[in-house]
């Protein structure tokens, strides 16, 4: 038994989180479109959880930005326009940019096999054409990025962000790159992690998602 109020591991995820999970990704992939109300009696239904820890998990996404609450009408999905694609962009940039400077002061032959085996998974998307599995690798290489700096602020900030731009993919994705102009800018980038050149992956990485916003508000 535990000394009274030693922490201890918790082996367990609490329901609220995993149910935020679940609506986080039901968010990213388009099951509850931009601009949805969410019905709490609905929502638990389908789960066949309990409305507190719903509400928890709700409450967690409108912090994360993901919802937003309306006075007298309820939670609902924020909507992407021209000028949320833009910021989102943006507020990656600043995020990747200071996971890549990270990357490179640190474990870069880690970082570089992690990277190495995110990229297979990009290419292999783009053999299928398949944009939803493209999408999926292209978000997990740059999570795996970020997650390389070692700074676990900056993976839960990329988190958000990166479910947001699974919403601004979903809704454009007509603008979506080409499979082999995907692999091309994510090869590039694990390159100049391989040659250890930080000025060249800093530029790759800001113009990587500055051609994003060009891309995606034609």
């Amino acid at each position: 038994m535990s000394e009274l109020g030693e922490l201890e591991p918790i082996t367990r995820r609490s329901t609220a989180a995993i149910i935020a999970d679940q609506l986080r990704s039901a968010i990213m992939y388009g099951s509850l479109p931009p601009g949805s109300q969410l019905g709490e009696a609905d929502l638990a239904a389908k789960l066949g959880v309990s409305r507190g820890p719903l509400r928890e998990a709700m409450q967690r996404l409108v912090q994360e930005g993901l919802l937003r609450s309306e006075r007298h009408r309820g939670l609902f999905v924020i909507d992407m326009d021209a000028a949320d694609v833009r910021d989102v962009y943006q507020a990656r940039l600043a995020i990747e940019r200071a996971a890549c400077q990270l990357v490179m002061q640190g474990n870069r032959g880690e970082a570089l096999a992690t990277l190495s085996a995110a990229l297979e998974g990009i290419l292999e998307a783009a053999a299928s054409r398949d944009r939803i599995a493209m999408s999926d690798a292209d978000q997990a290489f740059h999570q795996a990025l970020v997650a390389c700096s070692g700074n676990s602020r900056l993976v839960r900030m990329a988190q958000t962000l990166l479910v947001e731009t699974r919403m601004c993919l979903s809704a454009l994705q007509a603008h979506y790159p080409e499979p082999d102009e995907l692999v091309a800018e994510h090869r590039a980038l694990v390159d100049a992690i391989a040659d250890g050149d930080e000025r060249l992956l800093l530029e790759l990485i800001e113009r990587h998602m500055l051609d994003s916003i060009d891309r995606l508000n034609p």
